[in-house]
């Protein structure tokens, strides 16, 4: 309960006081090129329920049927000028307050994944399906470098599903079991410091 009231609350706040920036990114990707403003892409939450994540658009339109649903590297070519500076301040995911004041999303929480990857995981870990799913978390902050480090990979999909994934299912479920209000904090301080720094 605590930590749906902090979310609601916060969420809430963020989105008034980032609201000016959101018009001005929304802007900024309509004047780069084609397409909506938001990448509204289907994601499974807790329990198992499908939701749609609000992201900012940084990809050319219908990117998931010129490529992987992953992105790889640092200069994927179906990602926009626009899209490349989003990406790397991590802005395309401003939008998700807006699913944390919804309730679909937590601040802290396993990053959601689309159906096709979760179809794949074992019954352990289908655990992480269990609360809801996150802006950020420790996995996050463990592989920020992954389209790189997906770019060195041969079969970058394959590394994905049978080498990273499961690291990052693993950590978060280990996260799970010790998590608290607090620890919660000290993951998103942790994010932004992150972030900042980079």
């Amino acid at each position: 309960m605590i930590k749906r009231m902090f979310d609601l609350v916060a969420s809430g706040f963020g989105l008034v006081l980032v609201g000016p920036l959101l018009l001005g990114v929304a802007a900024w990707i309509k004047l780069d090129s084609r397409g909506a403003v938001f990448f509204r892409q289907v994601r499974v939450g807790r329990g198992g329920q499908p939701f749609r994540i609000f992201k900012f658009r940084t990809m050319v339109v219908d990117a998931e049927r010129k490529g992987m649903q992953i992105t790889v590297g640092d200069r994927d070519p179906r990602v926009t000028r626009a899209g490349y500076h989003l990406r790397r301040l991590k802005m395309d995911e401003l939008p998700q307050l807006i699913n944390v004041f919804l309730g679909d999303m937590s601040f802290v929480g396993p990053r959601p994944e689309v159906p096709r990857y979760v179809e794949l995981y074992s019954t352990r870990q289908r655990g992480v399906l269990s609360v809801r799913p996150g802006i950020t978390d420790p996995a996050s902050i463990a592989f920020r470098d992954e389209n790189e480090l997906l770019a060195k990979e041969s079969d970058p999909e394959r590394a994905y599903i049978e080498t990273i994934m499961p690291k990052k299912l693993e950590m978060n479920l280990e996260y799970q079991k010790r998590a608290t209000f607090a620890s919660d904090l000290l993951l998103i301080w942790r994010t932004v410091s992150k972030i900042v720094v980079s």
